[in-house]
């Protein structure tokens, strides 16, 4: 079992940064990688970005060159840096962790309950 808290939400104008984060808590060990998704109003849920327990990154073509994942493995802990951040922005961002298993082929997913960010105009 892995348990998933996200903070760092909030309302920013456009243009300013914020910082999210996941604290990790449970089975930490059978994860393989960890990502932040969103899900705007009226929207589907997409993906923000992803990194791999080997340091791979992987990003959405709107957040990139904006946007940046890391992690703090002492603290069991991702983040999601947000600069120049647009209106469009705006949505319920959530964590997640993947379990993705060879024997036999299977993803397991573990998420968040979610934080709002707001961008205004």
């Amino acid at each position: 079992q892995v348990q998933l808290v996200e903070s760092g939400g909030g309302l920013v104008q456009a243009g300013g940064s914020l910082r999210l984060s996941c604290a990790a808590s449970g089975s930490i060990a059978s994860i393989n990688a960890m990502g932040w998704y969103r899900q705007a109003p009226g929207k589907q849920r997409e993906l923000v970005a992803t990194v791999t327990n080997g340091g791979s990154t992987n990003y959405a073509d709107s957040v990139k060159g904006r946007f940046t994942i890391s992690r703090d493995n002492a603290k069991n802990t991702v983040y999601l840096q947000m600069n120049s951040l647009k209106p469009e922005d705006t949505a319920v961002y959530y964590c997640n962790a993947a379990n993705m298993l060879t024997i036999p082929l299977k993803r397991y997913d573990y998420w968040g309950q979610g934080t709002q960010v707001t961008v205004s105009s």
